[in-house]
């Protein structure tokens, strides 16, 4: 998490008992705590995050643009810039001469920083930070397309349609990174994978109090799938090769590659 904001503080938003919980909300309290919460909630976020901009080194083409949706505070952005800005100037199909990243999201608090974040680290490769609900964001010419936590935020109508629509908009050989936390159809394996993910939080500081009031917070807003249904849902859009390359507890992230013939 080192190219956050060194002024984000500690997440101890719900640390207090909270009468009137209410649906989980991206607004400016959770923004100012967003790199620490991330950091101490989800197990392997940092990985994933540095690894990201690896792929980007191997699927971003000259002349194409990047979709981060659902951006946040732009750490994929930034690590997907960061590793492409070093390597510009490499030969052949992976160099990023002309290439842009479009980031997007709907919460203005989480844009505001995610704008100062792009600024405060300079890069030849330009970066659009858009707030935008993704289900209206356009996307062409896509080389990379990166769903870093973001599907399991829509309604699980909407999810074949956004990945259809990305589908679409990537280039032959492009890639799409969709990082999730999911849930199991072996119900002892997800049991058991479920209390390691609260383990986790535990070891990193949080509460009882803390990792209940946040999951009844989150039980309406965020509704999570099987790898087995992502699977399904990316062969159904048309991605030919689809597979998990990161798990770590109940999170995990699939890459989806689209035939270099299509």
């Amino acid at each position: 998490m080192s190219n956050q904001d060194p002024h984000n503080q500690q997440d101890s938003l719900l640390s207090a008992p909270i009468a009137n919980l209410g649906d989980w909300n991206f607004d400016e309290r959770v923004a100012e705590v967003f790199p620490d919460m991330v950091k101490r909630s989800i197990p392997g976020y940092s990985n994933i995050i540095s690894m990201i901009g690896m792929l980007a080194d191997r699927f971003v083409t000259p002349d194409s643009q990047i979709y981060d949706l659902g951006c946040s505070l732009g750490a994929a952005t930034l690590s997907i810039r960061r590793t492409i800005s070093a390597n510009e100037h490499s030969v052949g199909d992976r160099n990023a001469n002309g290439c842009r990243i479009i980031a997007v999201d709907n919460s203005s608090a989480m844009v505001e920083r995610c704008r100062r974040h792009i600024d405060s680290f300079k890069a030849s490769i330009p970066v659009e930070v858009i707030e935008q609900n993704i289900l209206d964001t356009d996307i062409h010419n896509a080389s990379m397309v990166v769903l870093n936590f973001t599907l399991q935020f829509l309604h699980p109508d909407e999810r074949q349609k956004m990945l259809d629509k990305i589908y679409a908009g990537l280039k032959p050989g492009g890639v799409l990174v969709l990082s999730e936390k999911f849930n199991f159809e072996d119900d002892q394996i997800g049991e058991l994978l479920f209390n390691m993910h609260y383990d986790f939080k535990r070891a990193n500081g949080y509460s009882e109090l803390e990792i209940s009031q946040k999951r009844s917070m989150l039980e309406n807003v965020m509704r999570t799938d099987s790898v087995e249904i992502h699977k399904s849902r990316l062969k159904k859009a048309g991605f030919q090769h689809v597979e998990v390359w990161f798990q770590c507890f109940n999170f995990g992230s699939l890459l989806a590659i689209k035939g270099a013939d299509q």
